[in-house]
């Protein structure tokens, strides 16, 4: 028995679209399933807590949405130990590009799903919530937050609007970064502790984290005038802004930071700093391309 999890509003309804595809190809493969969904983010988990509870031998779990609900499943398949796959519905999908599947390949990743074993990745845990790509803090937070307020516009786009008019009126933040080995003391415009490489839609804020070697990359982005921040800001699409002099990457198991700025994770607000963040070695099994 699978779990089918169904976030129908992802990606401006297309989570409804790709569910129906995904239970039409579980029925043609003639493989028993159980659909998942709710109207709101904790019914939602609360059912898929009710069916793992009821089936603790399911094959897996299914998860038709983004990276908003890959946070939710997250949650509970991991104490669970129930290995679970996110076929791309939303908007970002960054946890999707994270493991190397296609955006638009989804048959490819569910023959794997449904023939392949499964293999263990890491994950993030932060002050108790387990997250798979990225927490940051800094500027794309302010951002984040300023975008959650807004109508109009949907989708993407929201976003972009969003930094321009948060832009001009932000200043960079001291930090206080705990890792391993050392301490950072430094001012920063934006800070990314990363398992994956992505996040906001394909920005490989970390080009060069893996999610099996039991380390976090962390990104500092040290302070440069807004001028040069918009000139360098689209290099982050190739991951090429690593080469830029203020950005600064080291690798640690454990973080924590402190300051007066809020964090995120996956797209989820995760709340004021400080917070303490480690990466968990083979915390959970998927399936990669």
């Amino acid at each position: 028995m699978w779990a089918l999890v169904i976030n129908p509003v992802s990606g401006q309804g297309r989570g409804s679209t790709v569910g129906t595809y995904v239970a039409g190809y579980l029925n043609q493969k003639k493989l028993q399933f159980t659909i998942v969904t709710g109207n709101s983010s904790i019914a939602l988990s609360d059912h898929l807590k009710t069916f793992v509870a009821k089936n603790p031998d399911c094959h897996g779990v299914i998860a038709v949405g983004g990276d908003g609900l890959l946070h939710i499943v997250l949650q509970v398949v991991v104490p669970a130990q129930i290995p679970f796959t996110v076929i791309p519905a939303g908007t970002g999908n960054d946890f999707v590009r994270t493991l190397g599947w296609s955006l638009d390949q989804i048959d490819d990743q569910l023959d794997r799903v449904t023939s392949a074993a499964p293999v263990s990745i890491d994950l993030g845990l932060v002050d108790g919530e387990w997250f798979g790509a990225i927490l940051s803090t800094g500027f794309d937070s302010i951002v984040n937050e300023k975008a959650n307020t807004m109508r109009f516009p949907k989708g993407p786009m929201k976003y972009n609007v969003a930094i321009a008019i948060e832009l001009p009126r932000f200043k960079p933040r001291h930090y206080e970064i705990t890792l391993d080995d050392r301490i950072i003391s430094t001012e920063a415009m934006l800070i990314a502790v990363a398992n994956g490489r992505s996040y906001g839609g394909g920005m490989l804020v970390c080009p060069n984290a893996s999610v099996r070697d039991g380390l976090f990359d962390v990104m500092v982005l040290h302070p440069i005038s807004k001028v040069e921040f918009v000139k360098v800001f689209p290099r982050v699409f190739a991951g090429t802004h690593i080469s830029h002099p203020a950005v600064e990457i080291v690798r640690s198991r454990s973080v924590r930071i402190e300051s007066k700025a809020i964090a995120y994770s996956d797209g989820e607000r995760i709340g004021q700093l400080p917070v303490s963040v480690e990466c968990i070695p083979n915390a959970v099994e998927t399936w990669v391309a």
